[in-house]
């Protein structure tokens, strides 16, 4: 139950961001942003742990930084096996890992409050 809420808030949080950075993220449809949440969780589940593993000691340079270079090659590689997923540069995929992580933290929070 919990992965699946948790795929839904990632669809949500990804419709989200392609409405606040229109012309710098974008889902064709809400079926794509469905597949783009699959797809960002198995990236964030299997590739994700190898990258955080081999940056450790830059990440522990830049005080955890570079988390968010990571994090927006997760959401360029998701785009990249996407076809109704377009990101228009690698700064705006750190933008879009923002958002998605900033949402994720807030419903997280909220979920701890009940």
């Amino acid at each position: 139950m919990r992965i699946l809420y948790s795929w839904l808030m990632t669809t949500l949080a990804i419709m989200l961001a392609s409405q606040i950075l229109p012309h710098h993220f974008y889902v064709k449809s809400l079926g794509t942003a469905i597949g783009a949440a699959l797809v960002l969780g198995i990236l964030n589940a299997t590739i994700k742990p190898i990258l955080k593993f081999l940056s450790f000691p830059i990440n522990i340079l830049t005080l955890g930084l570079f988390s968010l270079v990571i994090n927006g090659a997760m959401v360029s590689l998701m785009a990249k096996f996407m076809p109704g997923v377009r990101v228009s540069s690698f700064g705006s995929a750190i933008l879009v890992a923002i958002i998605l992580s900033i949402i994720h933290s807030l419903v997280q929070s909220n979920g701890r409050k009940r």
